[in-house]
């Protein structure tokens, strides 16, 4: 018997034969995905019959020409007809596989009253939210009781990336875990790296030689073992964990506060509380430097990857004003998204958000708010000004320059570990590919908006100098754990 094609040993056998629901197939290029991806509804398509209707997304279609071009090596030998004005694949025992464009929710809308048995989205990373595949999981049902299944494949990078990492990898970087939602969806992530598809390596020994011609030697790493905390292109390439989070400690109540917001409802909104370091102050590993800037609490209105939790102005201001009520410095300074002034027919949000809010039966004046400087870029040529926020957020992660201007590892900027979707989304961010001193806004990009208004409040510009803070080594200070639910 001849044999068109058969799963590789390892992940991508596993890929094909997961009863999962919910299977992201993804890591390294060059992994196999997306012969597995076709190899699976080949083995569908045979099992099921008339009963198999499968679908490939991508944002657009001519990124899924080499898959179609793939299909027709594999699917032509085994008897299947291929039609091409409508992209769609009849096999053998009747099943038919769609190749279609899926951008944005309006385009998912079109195939509501669809039904599928596979939907194959093809770089998940490729989209900034998951709104629109999750719709298509509403299009998987079968009145015949065939299983259905969405099956991703994605590489690390791409406006996506901490979507899909959030949701299937960071749960389980290793994989092969079964993860479910609180409504019982089950879904799981299974790596793939290079030398899991010897197939390739054996008819193109040079694959991974030329991919270092491709990126920067963190990009390659990323796609030859499949690492997602390494994020090429980053806007932030200068942020560095081990240098700009701290462990939580009690802060001096001398040094000034004050707050940054950037509003979000159907997106998230992102509050963040700072700290002005007033003179060189000692924590352990380093010495904060005076001026500098430590984020010491957020709230992040989210319910999932760039996905807002709708609450209104008042709810917002009263969720500010009851975690300020339980810290020890109080807060009188804040500095705001400009959309929030405006009005429209109506009160706007800062009136909505002034107005007294009520914590157990005692009454609260509502956050004040301070129009933030909205300035993304700095201007250049005959239109240059002053210097944009991005600019200066770059700048306070990079810090202290020595006599020849470069950096000393000693940054204007902090936050502490507890600031986590700082954390998660900042570093992961991405130029705009048509605006490169911009970040790409279709994004996770709320706390860095709200860091930006920070850092604009305080403008800070780099002057070499030879007076850096000296080691910590020079103190014999030690810090014990701080509850970080009652940071002042």
């Amino acid at each position: 018997m001849h044999v068109v094609w058969a799963p590789q040993p390892g992940p991508q056998a596993a890929y094909v034969s997961c009863p999962i629901f919910d299977v992201c197939y993804g890591g390294a290029r060059g992994g196999g995905k997306t012969d597995g991806s076709l190899g699976d509804w080949a083995i569908h398509s045979g099992d099921y019959g008339v009963n198999a209707k499968g679908i490939f997304v991508r944002r657009e279609l001519p990124q899924l020409e080499a898959a179609i071009e793939r299909s027709k090596q594999l699917y032509f030998p085994l008897g299947a007809k291929f039609l091409d004005h409508k992209k769609t694949w009849i096999m053998p025992g009747g099943g038919r596989l769609s190749f279609r464009p899926l951008e944005k929710d309006k385009d998912a809308e079109k195939y509501q009253g669809h039904d599928y048995t596979r939907v194959y989205p093809e770089e998940l990373t490729n989209y900034p939210k998951p709104d629109p595949i999750d719709k298509m999981s509403a299009t998987l049902r079968s009145a015949a009781g065939v299983p259905v299944g969405l099956r991703s494949t994605c590489n690390p990078g791409g406006p996506g990336h901490v979507c899909v990492k959030e949701r299937y990898i960071d749960p389980a970087p290793r994989g092969y875990k079964l993860l479910e939602d609180e409504h019982g969806n089950q879904r799981m992530f299974i790596p793939a790296k290079l030398q899991d598809n010897p197939a390739l390596l054996n008819a193109d020994p040079r694959y991974a030689a030329r991919l270092n011609l491709a990126g920067s030697a963190e990009l390659v790493k990323a796609w030859l073992e499949g690492i997602w905390d390494i994020v090429d292109g980053a806007f932030f390439d200068n942020w560095h964990r081990d240098l700009h989070v701290l462990a939580p400690f009690t802060l001096p109540e001398e040094w000034p506060r004050f707050r940054s917001f950037d509003w979000g409802s159907a997106s998230p909104f992102s509050v963040g509380w700072w700290a002005v370091v007033t003179e060189d102050f000692p924590v352990p590993g380093r010495v904060l430097p005076r001026g500098a800037l430590v984020r010491y609490a957020e709230w992040y209105g989210a319910s999932g990857p760039n996905k807002g939790l709708k609450m209104t102005a008042e709810q917002v201001a009263q969720g500010i004003v009851e975690r300020e009520l339980g810290m020890t410095v109080p807060v009188h300074m804040g500095y705001a998204d400009p959309s929030i002034f405006a009005e429209d027919g109506g009160p706007s949000i800062d009136e909505r958000m002034r107005a007294a809010v009520h914590v157990n039966g005692a009454s609260y004046p509502g956050p004040l708010w301070t129009p933030a400087d909205n300035k993304r870029v700095t201007r250049s040529g005959k239109n240059a000004g002053p210097v944009g926020g991005w600019d200066q957020m770059r700048g306070r992660l990079t810090g202290l320059l020595s006599e020849d201007l470069k950096p000393t590892g000693v940054p204007m900027i902090y936050c502490f570990a507890t600031c986590k979707d700082s954390i998660r989304t900042i570093p992961a961010l991405q130029h705009d590919l048509s605006r490169a001193e911009d970040v790409d806004t279709a994004m996770e990009d709320h706390a860095a908006d709200e860091w930006r208004y920070a850092c604009m409040s305080r403008p800070w510009v780099p002057v070499p100098t030879t007076n850096t803070p000296p080691p910590a080594d020079r103190y014999s200070l030690s810090f014990g754990d701080v509850d970080a639910s009652r940071v002042n």
